[in-house]
């Protein structure tokens, strides 16, 4: 009776004066809002481009016709926001999309003070930038650990949603999940923390905060209806883990140098798995094998379908995207594959990706021009063949060719690698008519639309 009896008045006084009270949990939002904005920055970006008189108004034009009309530059502003991240040199995290065009960058500080702001470096897969400001007397961000997060997490946005007059607005919400890609695009770099603090347009590079008042996350995208660009209770950030390993890189290199494994690759289809007697459709299989690749040397082959790497679970190709980028050069990783339904484990050594002219050698030199459909050309991170520049009224622009697209097909050869397209281009002739296969991804902030063509292309 008297150890019932102590159990009991023992979880009553837990309850009574261990449960936080209302003012406690008030004051806890309070000090992180207090900690959070004199960390948190406005950006103003001043971007420029050539428009003509039509190009504002969103009518489209023959480009045989634009030289006819006058061009003009158009000014236009982005706005976003930032996280103060070394007080001592001026740091500053932000989304790549915030500044990628930027003619001139103004940074807003919580006490309305104002900086003009250069890049350090940008990178486009993960939508990261670093600033860097000269000033005196910053606040420092203190960065948590974002690979212990769960949902159901209380956490707060700090940013400046629609502009400089609604600068650090805190909103506060819970973690939805975990883990989210696919995202933005499918061929992106993608771990977001999905959470239903609201944020809008303005909040991109803002920060993520959980309830000690550390950084676990950038803000950098929300889901909408497909009509407005407001929030609809889905926001996404990037976790603070994987930012630390990025802005190393950009604030030491400029860049960033992700682990290559020397490999494309695609999704396993419900025929496919059949076809290759998996159980399910989980993992990749492996499309190309790239000459003097870490693949290559530890012999992993065409078909081979990768299912783990260092005991991480590969459902997908995101999920062997972000493993490897996350990767340093010179890791040694363990892959577990399954080879005409075996099995078996390769040993791969990650490198760094060599340059173009280090793969392809003498094509390096031929890419330099424009070929005879009026376009260049390179390797994207899956292997694939994408159009880097459009030669001005060549006959690929005039087929509506587009920066971005990828080259799957010409004539009647399959475009796998850089060997396949120069080796189709040497067959054509000046007045031959050419059946290219074309892939546009269309993406947004939001979603990501791929759509597959074919174009007859007569050589001038």
């Amino acid at each position: 009776m008297k150890r019932n009896f102590l159990f009991t008045f023992t979880l009553i006084f837990n309850f009574l004066y261990a449960t936080p009270s209302k003012d406690d949990f008030n004051k806890k939002f309070i000090e992180v809002a207090s900690l959070g904005n004199p960390t948190v920055v406005s950006i103003i970006s001043e971007t420029v481009r050539e428009n003509n008189m039509f190009g504002g108004f969103g009518f489209g034009m023959p480009k045989e016709f634009e030289d006819m009309f006058p061009q003009f530059e158009e000014r236009g502003r982005s706005l976003g926001s930032g996280v103060i991240i070394d007080e001592i040199n001026g740091y500053i995290v932000t989304n790549n999309h915030v500044v990628e065009r930027a003619e001139s960058i103004k940074i807003v500080l919580f006490d309305d003070r104002e900086f003009d702001a250069e890049i350090v470096g940008r990178h486009e897969q993960t939508d990261l930038a670093v600033l860097k400001i000269d000033a005196e007397n910053l606040s420092q961000v203190d960065m948590g650990n974002s690979d212990k997060l769960s949902p159901g997490e209380w956490v707060i946005a700090i940013g400046s949603p629609f502009g400089i007059n609604l600068n650090h607005t805190v909103t506060a919400g819970i973690i939805s999940a975990t883990g989210r890609s696919d995202v933005i695009s499918a061929r992106n770099f993608e771990d977001f923390i999905q959470h239903d603090a609201a944020i809008n347009p303005g909040n991109s590079g803002g920060g993520l905060f959980n309830l000690d008042g550390e950084l676990i996350g950038i803000n950098n995208a929300i889901a909408t209806d497909g009509w407005s660009r407001t929030n609809a209770g889905v926001g996404f950030a990037i976790p603070i883990n994987q930012t630390k390993r990025i802005i190393e890189d950009l604030i030491s290199m400029g860049d960033v140098k992700g682990a290559w494994l020397g490999i494309s690759f695609q999704e396993i289809s419900e025929n496919l798995s059949l076809k290759l007697n998996l159980d399910d459709t989980k993992g990749v299989m492996v499309t190309q094998v790239l000459k003097n690749s870490p693949a290559e040397i530890a012999d992993l082959k065409i078909q081979d379908v990768i299912v783990e790497i260092d005991g991480e679970k590969v459902n997908g190709t995101s999920d062997l995207r972000n493993i490897i980028f996350h990767k340093y050069p010179g890791t040694e990783v363990n892959l577990s594959i399954i080879r005409k339904g075996l099995k078996i484990n390769k040993i791969v050594i990650l490198t760094n990706r060599p340059t173009d002219e280090e793969l392809y050698g003498s094509y390096e030199t031929e890419k330099q021009d424009f070929d005879l459909l009026g376009l260049k050309v390179e390797v994207d991170e899956n292997g694939s063949i994408i159009v880097r520049e459009v030669k001005k009224d060549s006959s690929a622009s005039k087929e509506d060719i587009k920066t971005g697209d990828l080259i799957t097909q010409i004539d009647e050869k399959n475009i796998e690698n850089i060997e396949d397209y120069f080796d189709a281009i040497a067959n054509i002739s000046s007045g031959d008519i050419v059946l290219v296969g074309v892939t546009t991804v269309n993406q947004s902030r939001n979603f990501s639309q791929t759509y597959s063509r074919y174009i007859a292309i007569k050589v001038d």
